[in-house]
């Protein structure tokens, strides 16, 4: 274990309460350009990670976040924002990033439905909070 690796992990957990830096972005639609597509029991959804680390993602103080919504529809619904419990790949201190795979997003989707989030529904962001728990690999 590398020192940024340890000091993102002992971040993580004294950060894991406060708001995600991207909440206020995700009020709008998700920019098709740079997010990808997913299917997810028959419904269709964009999803996107911030191409650059937010100032405490980039400090390794808050997990990287992404941001999911449905990609049908002339509105956008609420958007969902998972908070990952990895660090993001371009932080500055050189802690050791896990990628996010489809099957992460997937299961984000599916929890959060579970959950409650409406992704045709108007309405706020929904945050689901899956840095106290590791993502289990496919």
């Amino acid at each position: 274990m590398t020192f940024g690796t340890f000091a993102c992990n002992l971040l993580f957990a004294t950060a894991a309460t406060q708001q995600s830096p991207t909440a206020e972005e995700a009020k709008m639609a998700l920019s098709k350009k740079g997010s990808r597509r997913i299917t997810v029991d028959g419904i269709e959804y964009r999803w996107r990670i911030r191409r650059k680390p937010s100032y405490m993602q980039g400090l390794c103080w808050m997990p990287m976040t992404y941001a999911v919504e449905a990609a049908s529809g002339s509105q956008p619904g609420a958007t969902l924002i998972v908070t990952s419990g990895q660090a993001h790949p371009s932080n500055w201190v050189g802690a050791e990033a896990v990628p996010i795979r489809p099957a992460h997003v997937a299961a984000s989707i599916r929890e959060a439905r579970d959950r409650g989030w409406e992704p045709t529904k108007a309405g706020s962001p929904f945050q689901l909070d899956r840095s106290a728990r590791s993502i289990a690999q496919p």
